[in-house]
C-alpha cells in the first residue's frame, strides 16, 4: 500500500479544520438562543444555553459512568485465551 494517499479524515491539516467547523458549529447553535425565544416548561431549562451544557454534562457523566463500569466487568488479558488443561 506504498504510495496511497492517507484518507482525508485522517490527514492532521483535515483534522484541524474538522475541530474549528464543528466548534464554529456549536458556538453558532448555542448563539442562535439569543435570538430564538426558548420558552422552558420548567425555570432551569429557559436559561440561556441551558440545552449545551445540560447536553455536556450528561455526556459526561455518561463516559464516567462507562469508566466506572468498566473497572467492574473488565477481564484479565488472558481470559479469552486456549486453556492448557483440556480436561
Amino acid at each position: 500500500m506504498q504510495g496511497e494517499k492517507p484518507h482525508w479524515l485522517t490527514r492532521k491539516e483535515n483534522i484541524r479544520k474538522l475541530w474549528w467547523v464543528f466548534s464554529a458549529v456549536l458556538a453558532l447553535t448555542v448563539l442562535a438562543q439569543a435570538v430564538i425565544y426558548v420558552k422552558g416548561y420548567f425555570t432551569v431549562d429557559g436559561w440561556f444555553g441551558f440545552g449545551a451544557i445540560y447536553g455536556f454534562v450528561c455526556c459526561l457523566l455518561m463516559v464516567l459512568f462507562a469508566k466506572g463500569l468498566g473497572l467492574f466487568l473488565k477481564r484479565p488479558n488472558e481470559y479469552y485465551a486456549e486453556r492448557d488443561d483440556d480436561a
